[in-house]
């Protein structure tokens, strides 16, 4: 199949490329990127208006399957995804069984490639059963294909553990992404400790549950040379340490997702139980340093932390819900709309934290629009004004605190390996 797709603004940070122009696809692959391409193609997608960009990448989703089926499955998240303009997703590993050997892994991948929708890259848990006392078959999980180790839901609370796991990470060339949070601070908390939760006769979390273990994982880095990735920063604080450390030549990367940038703990008012979250919506002075945290390429990407549930899980009394929220299908348009209208990001810059930097933490050569590269492709409409309707979405969940907001910044087209699985808002598997 071939598609030349016209007139659009493409906008590729791996090229340094933000200018009009056209860019021709065939056989998966992209041919040609320049203006007036004439090539004869089987489709011709006019773009004039809108963004193309690289296909987006999210490190951080929660697909819930194998064991958790009812939440999520690889197919219905695979849908998702594409509908929000994401062609590569990297999955946790806090599935049951775990995510923590190569058979589970493979498992995954053959979910995925039967969905055919998305790109689906497993992440390996840490410790065996995500118990945190033995390391995982890492090499095992490596050689079926894992993107990254993570012991996403928890932290490793055995520093001489995280320590162990740094270096096989090292030696098997893997990201470990880190979810920062102290357990023991962290205690039956139920959102953010400030004058909301008292207001609201809620047990507070403080800021320094993450900031101890962000602080202890970057020294654990430090001493092995590996590079970590920090998921879901969410306080003044973690950002203060990230940038003292990149400073010492620490080799860290980190992550904010659209909820911590776009709301704050003022923001629950009811108990409404789509705002209860790990980390939890924190401060509006914390809001606005992950926003500048984000300009000013401290917190270099931006991942939804997808973390679907089934009603009941969260149609319930604010303390007895579970954590997490849907974020495929309004990721993009937040962004845009917090970000890029709210002058903290150009346009490339949203570009660079939502696919090239993502990809540059992969490693595998994904997140541009270079000739030659498989066409995983977006088209967004940048201008496009709608209201999130949550009974729209594709996800098998609806857990998200964003219906009824009004935003800017439509996915039209998302396009994997040369095919197109969005096309003009719809979506075209089932």
């Amino acid at each position: 199949m071939s598609i030349l797709i016209k007139g659009g603004r493409v906008i590729d940070p791996a090229n340094g490329i933000d200018k009009v122009c056209d860019i021709y696809v065939k056989d998966g692959q992209i041919k040609k990127v320049s203006e007036n391409i004439d090539n004869q193609a089987d489709r011709v997608i006019n773009a004039e208006g809108k963004w193309v960009m690289p296909g987006l990448i999210d490190l951080h989703v929660h697909f819930r399957e194998p064991g958790f089926e009812r939440k999520e499955t690889i197919r219905t998240g695979s849908r998702a995804a594409a509908m929000g303009g994401f062609t590569t997703v990297c999955c946790m590993p806090n599935t049951n069984p775990v995510t923590d050997n190569d058979i589970i892994v493979e498992f995954i991948k053959l979910k995925a490639q039967r969905a055919g929708i998305v790109h689906v890259l497993p992440i390996g848990s840490i410790s065996k059963g995500m118990q945190g006392e033995e390391l995982s078959d890492i090499g095992k999980m490596a050689s079926a294909g894992i993107c990254a180790l993570s012991e996403d839901g928890k932290s490793v609370l055995n520093a001489a553990l995280m320590k162990n796991a740094m270096r096989y990470a090292s030696m098997f060339k893997l990201p470990i992404f880190d979810h920062c949070e102290d357990p023991s601070l962290t205690g039956k908390g139920q959102m953010n400790a400030g004058e909301q939760s008292a207001f609201m006769g809620l047990g507070g979390i403080s800021n320094d549950s993450e900031e101890v273990i962000v602080a202890r994982d970057m020294i654990l880095a430090e001493s092995t040379h590996t590079p970590i990735h920090l998921c879901h920063i969410s306080t003044k604080g973690s950002v203060t340490l990230i940038k003292q450390a990149k400073e010492r030549g620490v080799k860290v990367t980190s992550e904010a997702t659209p909820h911590h940038f776009t709301l704050c703990d003022e923001d629950i008012t009811d108990y409404d139980a789509n705002y209860k979250m790990a980390p939890p919506l924190r401060s509006k002075a914390d809001r606005q340093a992950i926003k500048e945290a984000l300009r000013d390429g401290i917190i270099e990407v931006i991942s939804t932390d997808h973390a679907p549930h089934h009603i009941d899980e969260k149609n319930c009394e604010f303390q007895q819900a579970l954590n997490g929220i849907i974020g495929l299908e309004t990721s993009f348009p937040l962004a845009k709309t917090e970000l890029v209208d709210g002058g903290y990001l150009t346009p490339t810059g949203l570009v660079e934290k939502m696919s090239y930097n993502p990809a540059k933490i992969l490693g595998d050569g994904r997140g541009t629009l270079s000739v030659g590269a498989a066409a995983d492709i977006t088209i967004a409409d940048p201008d496009c004004e709608y209201i999130i309707d949550v009974e729209d979405m594709v996800s098998k969940a609806k857990n998200t605190p964003f219906g009824g907001r009004t935003v800017k910044g439509k996915i039209l087209y998302t396009i994997v390996d040369g095919y197109i699985m969005v096309d003009n808002g719809v979506l075209m598997k089932k």
